[in-house]
């Protein structure tokens, strides 16, 4: 690559910015004609299908995001089906006239679904020493890959390797250059999946610092005659999970050991557009081999709020949806918005902020609608007290920066201006009501040149730190008995126009909001899995 990859990602993301007088580049319209298969299967390699065990899964949710766990589940093919069945399995239908489709515990934009997973694992029950594709529709396993000879780790296995990959075709076919933001917000959705699915069977979740290059490899990714070349995956991250920290020489192994591949990946589109800036960003970000930190720890903070909910961590996971529009009306307790805020900050040994364990970058901005003993108008939250020194110099001076005096002591929550917001929300957010009708929206800033300055790679991992944050509310809203949507559609200049915001040291890079559904009821809803007869063992 001739051209700096730094200046690269700068670019992209210039060029990939929406603006009220223009979109970013985009098809336009949609060929339906050429829409992507939601499913991607390994045609030829051998499946193992997964009992259905998620509703043996007794931990509470309000037990699960305090960091409480029981004792570690067994690491067998019952337990390792219902971490997927929690993090990437189906977890309804929907139907309407003659379409029907299928929603996921892990959010999408668009419900396209880029991100795929895999297993890399030793010998476990029933599970052959390999690599495994998760195959959420029918809820199985494909043998990717055999280790051959047979993998010797010389320790006991006591965990396995979950890997992501994503496909930027999928969401290319609707957003065209800006679906590279999207693939990363799903990734960051999905890592925080994991790290509740883990939660829930006592497990613990680790990143590995395995290179794209390592981790192709490791999957097969980098076999371009199993791929077409306009449907190819690009390896996302590796994750360590199970009941203690990896062995080095079995991650050695997993890594490295020979294997014999099988099969090829089904073609998802007849057809396709190429939208070559995102293989050069996707190029430019590429991520090499990178050393555990231990000196991103987050700043020590008290036990979080607790909430009311009876539901179990299971349930509620798969009861998770995406609200579609709200009512405009419903008014959120002030404890309960503290309470989702408080979930947002890091504590690294919370679900899903362990599987992270960094310092934080991402910040938020709030639009306040309709929380009770909270006067509507334009809000900031800080996951780190210190970056205060950052932000407000790169923001408009006329803020008032006045704290939240009901709020907890150790929330960093400022009010800029006591106003009426739904205006701004709604037409920064793509002029969508879904960002006016809520209790509140939340544009999420990015401590932008800081991260790429450490490597172009943090690109991605900034949007992946959004998405966590997202799964965050997704879930949290659903335990106060409101719902959110992701919003990855808004005019991001005007966004920083609003805050007075004049360079790149800052960005905004996902929106979220929360609010009282409105169900349309015109449509059919089936269980996830009422096509397979399958029950836990």
């Amino acid at each position: 690559m001739s051209i700096d990859p730094l200046q690269l990602v700068y670019q992209y993301h210039h060029e990939s910015k929406h603006h009220p007088e223009r979109y970013a580049p985009g098809p336009g319209g949609l060929d339906w004609a050429t829409q992507p298969d939601p499913f991607r299967v390994y045609e030829g390699a051998p499946a193992l299908d997964l009992d259905l065990g998620a509703d043996c899964q007794t931990l509470a949710f309000t037990a699960a995001r305090a960091g409480m766990r029981l004792d570690p589940s067994p690491l067998d093919l019952m337990h390792i089906g219902v971490l997927l069945e929690l993090s990437f399995g189906l977890s309804a239908w929907k139907s309407y006239g003659h379409s029907r489709w299928a929603l996921r515990c892990n959010p999408s934009s668009g419900n396209l679904h880029p991100t795929e997973c895999y297993l890399v694992t030793t010998d476990q029950l029933h599970l052959e020493a390999g690599v495994y594709h998760y195959v959420s529709r029918d809820h199985s396993l494909e043998q990717r890959a055999l280790f051959e000879p047979k993998l010797q780790t010389g320790s006991p296995s006591n965990g396995l390797v979950l890997a992501l990959s994503s496909i930027h075709w999928r969401e290319a076919w609707k957003y065209g250059l800006r679906a590279y933001r999207y693939c990363q917000h799903d990734a960051g959705h999905a890592l925080a999946a994991v790290g509740y699915a883990a939660a829930a069977l006592g497990w613990r979740v680790v990143r590995l610092g395995w290179s794209d290059a390592e981790l192709a490899a490791a999957l097969g990714l980098d076999r371009a005659q199993d791929f077409d070349p306009a449907e190819r995956e690009a390896p996302d991250l590796a994750l360590w999970v199970g009941d203690e920290e990896a062995p080095q020489a079995t991650l050695d192994a997993l890594l490295t050991a020979p294997r014999r591949f099988a099969g090829v990946a089904n073609r998802l589109s007849p057809d396709h557009l190429d939208w070559y800036g995102i293989e050069t960003v996707h190029q430019a970000c590429e991520r090499p081999t990178i050393e555990p930190k231990t000196d991103e720890k987050a700043p020590p903070l008290p036990p979080i709020l607790p909430i009311e909910c009876t539901a179990s961590a299971a349930n509620l996971i798969r009861r998770r949806r995406s609200a579609v529009a709200f009512d405009g009306t419903t008014q959120l307790p002030a404890e309960h918005w503290f309470a989702m805020l408080d979930a947002l900050l890091p504590r690294s040994v919370l679900p899903p902020h362990d599987t992270w364990n960094r310092r934080p970058l991402i910040h938020l901005v709030l639009f306040v609608h309709w929380v009770e003993g909270v006067d509507p108008g334009l809000y900031v939250l800080l996951r780190d007290e210190a970056a205060i020194s950052r932000l407000r110099p790169s923001l408009r001076d006329d803020w008032s920066w006045e704290r939240v005096s009901n709020a907890p002591a150790h929330f960093s929550l400022w009010r800029l201006v006591q106003a009426d917001a739904r205006a701004a929300a709604r037409g920064l957010s793509c002029h969508q009501d879904i960002a006016a009708d809520s209790c509140f929206a939340v544009a999420m800033l990015a401590e932008f040149d800081a991260a790429l300055k450490d490597g172009p790679w943090h690109y991605r991992e900034l949007f992946w730190e959004c998405g966590l944050l997202g799964q965050i509310l997704y879930l949290e809203a659903e335990a106060a008995g409101v719902r959110g949507t992701g919003i990855g559609c808004f005019f991001d200049d005007a966004v920083h126009d609003l805050l007075g915001i004049r360079d790149s040291r800052w960005q905004s890079l996902y929106h979220f909001t929360v609010g009282g559904p409105l169900e349309d009821l015109r449509l059919q809803t089936e269980p996830p899995y009422a096509h397979l007869d399958r029950t836990a063992a």
